[in-house]
């Protein structure tokens, strides 16, 4: 492969839904091309603190449990690819700053996201994989998943 275009280090942002799969398996395609290294990643939401009157409830528990069962699901999903996982992470904050920053300190010159292809009004509202094109420094590739129900018959 020229060395051009060829891929190093590839970073696969999943959201650990049903579509998961499909995503992989496009960054292995391109992984295996170019005998590049493969990390998965999963960004959660941070819950450090919720309010209920006038006490503040610590929720720190809460998040790690979160982070524990992302952490069973993406070993899951490591151990079901077809090409071989190198890092798993699961990172807590805003997604598309984390993928950022993770690509940044791994040096990986392309991050892959699902996207489900939203248009119009959807679009304009925001989803992961335009929010991650947006100020990443390096190539984005957003894999088109459609659910069985969204393709026409």
């Amino acid at each position: 492969m020229n060395e051009a275009i060829s891929y190093r280090h590839i970073i696969v942002g999943v959201d650990l839904s049903e579509d998961c799969p499909k995503v992989i398996a496009r960054a292995a395609g391109i992984a295996s091309v170019c005998n590049a290294k493969l990390t998965l990643a999963h960004v959660l939401e941070p819950i450090a603190f919720a309010y209920g009157g006038d006490m503040p409830v610590d929720l720190s528990g809460v998040q790690e449990q979160q982070v524990q069962k992302a952490s069973a699901e993406l070993t899951q999903l490591a151990k079901s690819a077809d090409y071989p996982i190198q890092q798993q992470h699961v990172l807590v904050g805003q997604p598309a700053a984390e993928l950022h920053y993770l690509a940044e300190q791994e040096e990986a010159d392309l991050i892959v996201v699902g996207s489900h292809g939203r248009k119009g009004f959807a679009l304009l509202l925001g989803s992961t994989p335009n929010s991650v094109l947006h100020g990443a420094t390096c190539d984005v590739l957003a894999v088109l998943v459609k659910k069985q129900t969204d393709l026409p018959e």
